[in-house]
C-alpha cells in the first residue's frame, strides 16, 4: 500500500502550515491549513515541489483508494477513524481553488450540497450521429449541435484524441429490440471504450414489463446482467424524450465541466 502523508511546511513564510502527500501522478503534493478537515473544509494549494525525507511527519496512514473522479479526488485510508474524505478543484472568488472536506465538513460549510464544478468549456459542442434521425436539438441551451459519425453513442463530447464522452438513446421498444437481439452488449461495449459513457431511455423501467408481457422479466434480466458487466455505464430511465434530452444535456456538459480528454 501506498501512504498518505502530512508533513510541518518548511516554508515559514507559507500561511498553510502543513503539506499533504497523495500518491497520484507520481507523488502530489499539496500545501493545506490543518492536518485534516475535522470541523471544516480545510483550503489547499498544489505546490510544485517534491516531497522529501527531511520532512517532519506529523501524520501517516496506507491509502485504500486514492483516485480522480473528475474535479474530485476520493482518498480512502486504512484506518478506524478520519478515514475517508475527498478533495475537491472548484473555483473561489473567480480563481482556482482546492479545498479538502469530509462529509460533515461539507455539509456544514454548505447546506445546499452544491455539486463540485470544474471548468464550463465557451461555445460547448455537442456532436450528433449521421445515424440519428429525429436528433435532439438542445432547444435554448447554450450548445452547438455539429452532425458526424460517432464510434460510440448517439450524442457524444469531441476531443483531440476522438470520441471522450457520449450518451446512447434509447426508445423503450429500441432497448427492449437491442436487448433481445444483442446489440445493446456492444453498443455497451463501444461506450465502455471511451472516458465516460451512458444509456438513456426514453420512458421507465416498469414499461418493460407493460410492453412485453410474458417476456418482461427476462429482458429485465439481461438489462441487469449488462449493468453487473459494465458498470461504468448508466442506464438512466428519463420517463419521456424531454427529460431525456434534459439528461442528455446536463450529462455532457458535466463532463466538459471536469475536462473529461479535453484540450
Amino acid at each position: 500500500m501506498e501512504a498518505f502523508l502530512v508533513a510541518r511546511n518548511p516554508d515559514p513564510e507559507s500561511r498553510l502550515p502543513f503539506l499533504v502527500r497523495l500518491p497520484l501522478d507520481g507523488g502530489m503534493v499539496l500545501s493545506v491549513k490543518d492536518t485534516w478537515p475535522r470541523a471544516s473544509r480545510v483550503y489547499c494549494h498544489l505546490v510544485d515541489a517534491e516531497w522529501t525525507p527531511a520532512l517532519e511527519l506529523v501524520d501517516e496512514a496506507p491509502v485504500l483508494i486514492c483516485r480522480r473522479r473528475g474535479a474530485a479526488i476520493d482518498l480512502v485510508l486504512d484506518r478506524p477513524s478520519l478515514y475517508r474524505s475527498q478533495f475537491i478543484f472548484t473555483e473561489a472568488r473567480g480563481r482556482p481553488a482546492i479545498f479538502w472536506q469530509t462529509q460533515k465538513a461539507a455539509r456544514s460549510a454548505n447546506p445546499g450540497a452544491r455539486v463540485p464544478k470544474g471548468r464550463t468549456l465557451d461555445g460547448l459542442e455537442i456532436v450528433v450521429d449521421t445515424r440519428e434521425k429525429y436528433g435532439y436539438r438542445f432547444a435554448g441551451k447554450s450548445v452547438e449541435v455539429r452532425r458526424a459519425a460517432l464510434a460510440a453513442g448517439d450524442y457524444g463530447l469531441q476531443g483531440p484524441s476522438g470520441l471522450v464522452a457520449s450518451v446512447e438513446r434509447k426508445t423503450v421498444e429500441n432497448l427492449v429490440s437491442s436487448l433481445s437481439d444483442g446489440t445493446l452488449a456492444f453498443q455497451m461495449q463501444r461506450l465502455a471504450e471511451i472516458a465516460r459513457g451512458a444509456v438513456v431511455v426514453e420512458g421507465n423501467y416498469p414499461d418493460i414489463f407493460r410492453l412485453n408481457p410474458g417476456r418482461g422479466s427476462w429482458l429485465a434480466s439481461m438489462l441487469a446482467r449488462l449493468a453487473v458487466r459494465y458498470p461504468e455505464i448508466p442506464v438512466v430511465f428519463a420517463g419521456s424524450r424531454k427529460f431525456a434530452e434534459d439528461w442528455t444535456y446536463r450529462y455532457l456538459t458535466s463532463a466538459s465541466e471536469d475536462g473529461i480528454g479535453l484540450p
